[in-house]
């Protein structure tokens, strides 16, 4: 049978006779994701060791911590582009509802990568990368959900919070609805991800943008 999951993302029939590719299309997605391009990128610009800097976290956001403004953009560029890689390959060779699995694979890759012993990032960037390769449309307002509330409240969690939240939303309101699911389950994964700045935000003490 295939599984609930599935058939909860609008899964067509014939699903149970796809499942070993798309268990394939998982693996390799899943490795795809799990590149930590934040630790390569700091290494190849001399930026030191990510896990001894600012949070420890291997993300655009920490990158940014090393005062190397090119070195976060290259981050970010890097770990978005992997999740959009994997679901425009995997859209493109075995269709929509494959690229759903790629884009589940790419990131739970991100955030537990098998090279840095499951312990990754916190899924932001390749969460927006996926929504700008599922739907440019969708994307494109889940970013700026990003930037308007990282504007506003000058918090790049909360920011992240807030658009991660979004993302089911704005899939619904331009017509992905087979896709909610998915959506939901990622920004699910987020919120858990960001769980000790949930409690910064909380008690008051998160540290703002451009804060020292």
């Amino acid at each position: 049978m295939i599984p609930a999951v599935f058939r909860f993302w609008g899964a067509q029939p014939g699903w149970e006779a796809a499942w070993p590719s798309l268990l394939g299309i998982l693996i390799i997605a899943y490795l795809l994701g799990s590149i930590p391009f934040g630790m390569l990128v700091a290494k190849f610009m001399g930026l030191g060791n990510l896990r001894n800097i600012g949070s420890g976290n291997i993300g655009a956001t920490n990158v940014l911590r090393t005062g190397n403004k090119k070195a976060a953009l290259l981050t970010l560029l890097l770990d978005g582009g992997k999740g959009a890689v994997a679901v425009l390959v995997a859209r493109e060779m075995f269709g929509n509802e494959a690229a759903q699995v790629a884009a589940l694979g790419a990131f739970l890759g991100h955030i537990f990568p098998v090279y840095l012993r499951f312990k990754g990032g916190k899924g932001v960037a390749t969460l927006l990368g996926i929504l700008l390769a599922l739907n440019l449309w969708v994307g494109l307002a889940t970013c700026a959900t990003w930037l308007a509330t990282a504007a506003i409240f000058r918090f790049s969690s909360l920011a992240a919070l807030v658009a991660a939240a979004s993302a089911p939303l704005w899939l619904w309101v331009f017509g992905f609805t087979a896709t909610t699911g998915l959506g939901s389950l990622l920004a699910i994964l987020v919120f858990i991800r960001h769980g000790a700045n949930i409690g910064r935000l909380l008690r008051g003490i998160e540290p703002k943008i451009g804060a020292k």
